[in-house]
């Protein structure tokens, strides 16, 4: 099931979504397009554009209609052994991250943690999951409701870890939750936990089929666990190991010579705008899909936050993708970074972000007729990254 595919699955806060079917997608070609890497001009991103921008409050209005439904169908998921539940529910546990974020109230911190800590606790022994192919003493979870047979499934983890170490991330740095002895100690057996049965395992697993991911968006969900995780050990080993481990990924992924900066070439449809495959080394059109686009915009857009050698110039790029290739007006929304085929317009687990650089990209996206809860909580920590 794609990313897609799982908007109607969980459903949560679908305020509107625009007649999808109306706009058909240009006829497409298989011819292979190798285009030059060379950036997109650079463009500075408009962050005082005199606009009048929704505040914070009209988001968290928005995003509170789908509280109590968020209650209901999210925690059942946090509870589940199954790891294919938690990749749903990492939508939920980035909501509130965003919403703890935007406003520094704690019951969007304690939903978080509520369920990171629920997903943690269902973890068992590799050994004693019958049909994984590990067993060995790490802790985790076998699926089988996605059609893996019971196995342990890194994609699926990471996933959800991505935003589970992004909780982790926002305690630390609020210096009144750190400060909290029970939330302290909650925090640290999470870290804890995250370190060794989440980063430490798949390393050792392998971490050239497990963390090197064979596209793009996959990796890109390591990159963001590792970038998390450097942020906030107390091990300088670790902390040497996650940033080896972004850097590869952002730079020079082992074994193939590619990289997340070295994939990205200037649109074949719009020269301010970036374009890449999802294949490593590849330029091939259409590129990567849009759906999964959004899991390498929701790790650049925390990269280019903390210090990673992404630049305003690169997300001025992205955000020119968005604005004007994958969503060029009203409800046509496009399926691959070329600007062809047509898709619903699913943009609340990366494109989203995007909106806190630029007030003008924010201004567009409070246009966008397809919002959820995720979608609402992100414009809100983007008006309050804007207004700051």
């Amino acid at each position: 099931m794609t990313a897609n595919a799982r908007i109607g699955r969980r459903a949560v806060l679908l305020l509107a979504v625009a007649s999808l079917t109306a706009a058909s997608a240009p006829p497409r070609t298989d011819v292979p397009s190798i285009m030059e890497p060379v950036p997109a001009p650079p463009a500075a991103p408009r962050p005082d554009l005199a606009v009048k921008l929704k505040p914070v409050s009209h988001w968290a209005s928005v995003f509170l209609q789908s509280w109590d439904y968020m209650a209901e169908n999210s925690l059942p998921l946090s509870r589940s052994a199954d790891s294919w539940d938690h990749y749903d529910l990492s939508y939920s546990v980035d909501s509130c991250i965003a919403m703890f974020r935007a406003t520094g109230e704690h019951r969007y911190l304690d939903r978080a943690l509520e369920f990171v800590e629920n997903v943690a606790a269902s973890a068992r022994p590799s050994s004693s999951l019958r049909d994984s192919r590990f067993h060995d003493d790490f802790r985790g979870w076998a699926s089988s409701s996605s059609g893996q047979g019971g196995n342990e499934v890194p994609l699926y983890e990471s996933y959800f870890w991505r935003y589970g170490t992004a909780l982790l991330v926002a305690m630390r740095e609020s210096p009144e939750v750190h400060r909290d002895p029970a939330y302290r100690s909650r925090y640290e057996r999470l870290l804890a936990f995250a370190e060794t049965h989440i980063f430490e395992k798949w390393y050792a697993r392998g971490a050239g089929d497990t963390i090197y991911r064979e596209r793009t968006h996959m990796a890109a969900h390591w990159a963001l666990i590792g970038l998390n995780l450097s942020r906030i050990t107390t091990d300088p080993a670790r902390r040497k190991r996650y940033l080896e481990v972004v850097g590869n990924i952002d730079l020079h992924l082992p074994g193939s010579g590619a990289s997340l900066r070295g994939q990205l070439r200037r649109n074949p449809v719009e020269p301010t705008a970036y374009f890449w495959s999802d294949v490593w080394g590849s330029a091939r059109r259409p590129g990567q899909d849009v759906s999964h686009a959004n899991g390498v915009m929701a790790y650049v857009v925390e990269a280019r936050d903390r210090g990673r050698p992404w630049t305003g110039a690169d997300m001025a790029a992205f955000g020119a993708l968005l604005t004007k290739v994958v969503w060029p007006g009203g409800t046509t929304y496009r399926n691959f970074v070329d600007g062809t085929g047509a898709d619903n317009g699913w943009f609340s687990d990366g494109f989203v972000k995007l909106g806190r650089y630029d007030a003008a990209v924010q201004l567009r996206l409070e246009q966008h007729q397809v919002v959820n809860d995720q979608f609402a909580a992100n414009m809100a920590l983007n008006a309050r990254i804007l207004r700051s």
